[in-house]
């Protein structure tokens, strides 16, 4: 049977309880222990899918086709595992199942209440991931703070949880801020003192406390912790700011807590490999040549909302040995007079994915400067169809070309929705979502980046190249480098005798890992650094 680690969060949400939990998973996988993860979220929402980014971040998707949480971005990128859909739901999605079956009548008339059976239902959720994945270990994040209304039923499972797998067989750590509050010179325990209070009323000791700070958290104030929250003072420990969030693992290795967790689970500590995940810290820190990469979207206001498009960024540049200072801009303010001035000092430009017509235009300008600037280029999803769509109106004699997500009458409309997305109707859930496979030709630069024939890029999207437009692109010279087996849907796009520019329909920012850093953004950053000249 799985052995389980929930962790909660206390004081202000946005601690870092996922990669504190991540980073967890890392000392335990590297320990030799198979380790999945899952996330709970309190929120309404049967998912994160319908989401605007600007209140919940990037929307995070799994092999599967499952809209998730972006935490399960750093779970995967810490712990090196595809997760699943079962690895991370809502309130929202467990009222959904329980409503359906009330009124199918499965619970016989009777009345249906959050004890015992909306707990019942997070319980049968948290069985469910560890019999899916048979892992030795389950790490739980809960999401929010301990105290939010909507927050309840989420502990009061875990604690009931806890008294089924019986002692031995769970641990429960609290992520909790420790503040600084300069005019006493000083970091602060009481807030960590009530939310801990907190936790405890609700009928769960937790057993850990990971105290996070942007100063440092001294062995006498975790003394005092200890001390206010009845734990060991050598299970308090200190998660003070660091240079990367790839440098935390190694913080809390250095305190014990794995060995430490282990041990409360009756688990062996055997010997740790933290080699690879060393061996990238130490490339990361002698990078000294600096790459500028300009990442034209219209979420740029939350830097979350491309979160793993800046973290493959990241990990392509310590494989390419540079630096990569990525520069959020507004598309919105792009347009054909300035877009010099705003993208003239870029070495790459790349266009993530989105949805809706703001800023798209600003996209195709950027499109249209780095193929006539040859400044190495990467389109992904809507990037790669404003790519499409530039081509068309300024090569292929297609004056303003665009998409029927924002044109339905449009003269040229290169990119056009799906056949079988013309009856739905529902946004939640309903897209092309998940991975599928994509031929790729030879003689291209994807299939030098990725050096196979077929490859499987994760996908979230309605609206695709236009075929009834495509051999007139072809024609005007744009390269088809990946459809999916059948022919039927363009997958990648490239232009030739172009340093790099490369479109692809698929999002390849969620396969990145630190030690495996996509393909395509290793090419992307190797000729933006080429062109930079470092």
């Amino acid at each position: 049977m799985s052995k389980y680690i929930f962790v909660t969060g206390g004081v202000v949400s946005s601690l870092g309880k996922g990669i504190t939990a991540a980073s967890l998973g890392h000392l335990l996988k590297a320990r030799g222990y198979s380790v999945t993860m899952q996330k709970m979220d309190p929120y309404l929402n049967v998912d994160p899918g319908t989401m605007s980014p600007f209140q919940h971040g990037e929307v995070f998707v799994t092999d599967d086709g499952h809209e998730g949480d972006l935490d399960l971005g750093h779970y995967e990128r810490f712990i090196d595992e595809s997760l699943t859909r079962a690895s991370n739901f809502t309130q929202g999605s467990i009222y959904k199942t329980l409503i359906a079956r009330e009124r199918r009548g499965d619970f016989l008339g009777g009345t249906v209440q959050v004890i015992p059976h909306v707990t019942e239902a997070i319980k049968e959720r948290l069985r469910r991931v560890g019999e899916q994945t048979q892992a030795d270990i389950v790490i739980v994040e809960i999401g929010g703070t301990i105290g939010d209304i909507e927050g309840q039923p989420f502990i009061e499972a875990a604690r009931q949880f806890r008294k089924e797998l019986g002692m031995g067989n769970s641990v429960f750590v609290h992520c909790t801020l420790v503040p600084y509050i300069s005019a006493a010179h000083e970091v602060k325990t009481k807030p960590t003192q009530h939310s801990v209070k907190e936790l405890r009323s609700m009928g769960v000791q937790p057993d850990f406390i990971v105290c996070r700070s942007d100063h440092e958290v001294s062995e006498k104030v975790r003394a005092k912790i200890a001390l206010f929250c009845d734990v060991a003072p050598e299970d308090v420990l200190e998660c003070s700011d660091a240079p990367s969030i790839y440098d935390v693992p190694l913080g809390l290795h250095e305190q014990h807590f794995d060995e430490a967790v282990l041990a409360r689970l009756n688990l062996e500590a055997k010997p740790i490999n933290l080699a690879p995940l060393q061996a990238f810290l130490d490339a990361k820190n002698s990078c000294s040549s600096m790459v500028k990469v300009a990442v034209v979207g219209k979420y740029v206001s939350l830097p979350d909302a491309y979160l793993s498009v800046i973290e493959a960024l990241g990990h392509a540049g310590v494989a390419n040995g540079v630096n990569v200072d990525v520069q959020l801009v507004d598309g919105e303010t792009v347009n054909e007079q300035n877009v010099r001035d705003i993208l003239g000092d870029a070495n790459g430009i790349l266009i993530p994915g989105g949805f809706g017509q703001r800023a798209f235009e600003g996209k195709i300008c950027a499109a249209h400067f780095a193929r006539e600037n040859n400044i190495p280029f990467l389109g992904i999803c809507l990037g790669m169809q404003a790519a499409v769509c530039e081509f068309a109106r300024h090569v292929a004699g297609m004056p303003g070309a665009t998409s029927t997500e924002f044109d339905e009458e449009a003269a040229y409309p290169v990119i056009d929705l799906m056949p079988e997305q013309e009856d739905v109707e529902d946004k939640g859930g309903t897209m092309r979502l998940g991975a599928y496979p994509c031929t790729v030709a030879p003689d291209t630069r994807a299939f030098e980046a990725y050096g196979e024939n077929v490859i499987y890029e994760r996908h979230r999207h309605r609206f695709e190249v236009n075929n009834a437009f495509r051999p007139a692109l072809v024609e005007a010279g744009l390269v088809i480098s990946g459809q999916s087996p059948d022919g039927r849907l363009v997958e990648m796009i490239e232009v030739p005798g172009h340093p790099w520019y490369v479109g692809s329909q698929g999002h390849p920012e969620f396969k990145s890992r630190p030690t495996r850093p996509h393909p395509l953004f290793v090419g992307f950053v190797s000729a933006s650094k080429e062109n930079a000249g470092a």
